[in-house]
């Protein structure tokens, strides 16, 4: 619960533009205010029953944070609830992560197939917990270290993906110039290698890289995305075409193929993308 004594942060703060998302936690809040009033306990005693600050139960309580599953298993035991409020993080599980990645983590879980072009770095659905956390802390606004956690936590949710069955159909393509940069140091680089090496030998997934003697192809407009779903239907996205927006238009899809397509056949083959990532690996 503590590290050197101080409280760990039990939750991260609720995006105020996700009206789904507000609403659960301000309900669980709700919840939990009405069953500490209920056993007569002030804030500051349950906030030390459960080894978190006054401050952070009221901000729990005020609907202004999301509270972890360890927070409500321990408020749940505190409060003697007998399994209420714990059963209450079925409900902010589902909102825990930004409005925008809970999307895209729908359309990816219910995809059959899943193409990613991705032209300056690794893909978010391949990146490991490290080099996840050195890229998105390395934006510019900078992001709060509460921010930073949850960003990464929910890239990797995303993961599961991987996990599916029946397991859908993805496809990588990675430029050979984000392979090189060692993005977090060699410790961190060389992990991220192996993670790469580890998913593209998995069955149901082809990576390939770009190899940086490639003069022209079709991405470099930027990244592409194409989901495709058991009924037949798809929606793609580019940063290059039609404002970056995702589409579902037949026309527009057929171009995204055509241009993901031609990528793929430009870059080296899944074999000797491998290839190339063990050679990478080896060099550092």
């Amino acid at each position: 619960m503590s590290v050197d004594g101080e409280a760990v942060d039990p939750g991260w703060e609720v995006d105020p533009d996700d009206e789904w998302g507000v609403a659960v936690i301000a309900t669980v809040g709700r919840q939990l205010k009405l069953r500490r009033e209920a056993v007569g306990m002030r804030a500051a005693e349950f906030g030390e029953a459960v080894g978190y600050g006054e401050d952070l139960v009221y901000k729990i309580e005020g609907g202004k944070r999301i509270p972890r599953q360890e927070y409500l298993d321990r408020a749940d035991e505190v409060l003697g609830a007998g399994g209420l409020i714990a059963a209450t993080w079925e409900d902010v599980k589902k909102v825990r992560y930004p409005k925008k990645v809970r999307e895209l983590a729908k359309l990816e879980g219910q995809a059959v197939e899943i193409g990613v072009y991705e032209c300056n770095i690794i893909a978010g659905l391949l990146q490991t917990p490290e080099h996840a956390r050195v890229v998105i802390s390395a934006a510019q606004p900078p992001y709060s270290p509460d921010d930073v956690e949850r960003m990464v936590t929910a890239r990797l949710a995303r993961q599961s993906v991987f996990e599916r069955d029946p397991a859908p159909s993805i496809h990588f393509v990675l430029e050979e110039a984000a392979l090189r940069r060692p993005i977090g140091g060699t410790m961190v680089w060389r992990r991220q290698l192996e993670r790469l090496l580890e998913v593209g030998r998995l069955h149901n997934v082809m990576l390939q890289v770009m190899p940086l003697n490639s003069e022209v192809h079709s991405g470099l407009d930027g990244r592409i995305e194409v989901l495709k779903f058991p009924d037949g239907t798809a929606v793609g996205r580019s940063d290059g075409a039609f404002s970056g927006r995702p589409t579902t238009d037949p026309k527009q899809l057929r171009i995204l193929e055509l241009r993901y397509g031609t990528i793929r056949a430009q870059a080296l083959s899944p074999g000797e993308s491998l290839s190339l990532i063990e050679q990478l690996l080896g060099e550092t």
